[in-house]
């Protein structure tokens, strides 16, 4: 019990928590405005895989760090147009788009770096993000090593959630995304062009998600190897769910999963005779849990999934 307690004391823990959760975020809240105007992008996993190669790519190529979340938001952007234009244009399926788009990004990004770097036994490595300390709030106790000492790119990912919740539920821009996703008939009616809203959302979350891919590779590591996203795509479209389509539950949510992570890691330090698979994969374990206790009372959106065409019923 000892041992708990001083693994939930250290602020060590707390600080690793937002570093984990950071992506997440990125890549919920992504999901998430794009699910809120009525379509699904399973596309996530490969376009923050792209995101994370493409920044780091342009960073390794002599941009600066922000030049380079930028070309891989520019970049994620593109293949939410993509898949903008499969299922909203063409209103082709959500569900095999999205994995279309998830193995085009994720096979083209591997291709891309092994065409710009060359075969080396240990991969080519950048300058990352170094943390930010806050003045005054980094030098309080505990509070500033666990909060105040983070990367700027973390600061940046609750801000978005923050901003998003706002627009959402208090702009004419968020009620029109919201329209979009519930009635798009009826937004229509109100003068709203449901398909360019989508359109919007789409690339827009797709942004949100490359971003998040680009923090692993100039924020989290340094370098970039093609399996680094690891499920984080997927486990962003279960938090959607948990989240019930709101922006501060998402980040919650994504708060939640990384606390299971960062705090599993650290019991297989302390932790002796169990097999290491079993705290990997007690995140997973506890977040489903809490998904299925979540999902129950979610309301989903109306309209998600549903290809919209003018003068249908």
């Amino acid at each position: 019990m000892s041992t708990l307690i001083d693994i939930l004391a250290s602020a060590g823990l707390w600080a690793a928590i937002l570093r984990i959760a950071t992506p997440l975020i990125f890549g919920t809240l992504g999901a998430l405005l794009s699910e809120r105007a009525g379509v699904l992008n399973l596309g996530i996993e490969g376009v923050m895989t792209f995101g994370a190669m493409i920044g780091w790519l342009a960073v390794y190529n002599g941009v600066d760090l922000w030049t380079g979340i930028l070309v891989a938001a520019c970049a994620g952007a593109l293949f939410g147009a993509l898949h903008a234009l499969l299922t909203v244009t063409l209103g082709l399926s959500q569900h095999v788009c999205g994995l279309g788009v998830t193995l085009f990004a994720s096979s083209f990004s591997y291709y891309v770096f092994r065409l710009a770097v060359p075969v080396a036994g240990t991969p080519p490595t950048i300058i990352p993000f170094q943390p930010l300390e806050i003045p005054v709030l980094s030098s309080l106790p505990f509070l500033g090593q666990a909060v105040f000492t983070q990367t700027a790119p973390t600061y940046l990912a609750i801000a978005i959630a923050l901003v998003m919740a706002y627009v959402l539920f208090r702009t004419p821009v968020g009620l029109a995304v919201r329209m979009a996703g519930e009635n798009p008939h009826a937004a229509e009616a109100q003068g709203v062009n449901p398909m360019k809203v989508r359109y919007g959302a789409v690339i827009v979350g797709s942004a949100l998600m490359a971003v998040g891919g680009a923090f692993l590779t100039l924020s989290a590591f340094n370098s970039f190897f093609p399996t680094m996203v690891q499920g984080r795509g997927w486990i962003c479209i279960a938090l959607v769910v948990f989240s019930s389509w709101r922006p501060g539950r998402a980040l919650f949510g994504a708060l939640l999963f990384a606390f299971f992570d960062a705090f599993q890691l650290r019991l297989q330090t302390v932790v002796e005779g169990v097999p290491y698979q079993i705290f990997l994969m007690t995140p997973y374990i506890l977040s489903i849990a809490a998904l299925a206790i979540m999902a129950r009372r979610a309301r989903v959106p109306q309209a998600l999934m549903q290809p919209y065409r003018r003068g249908e019923r």
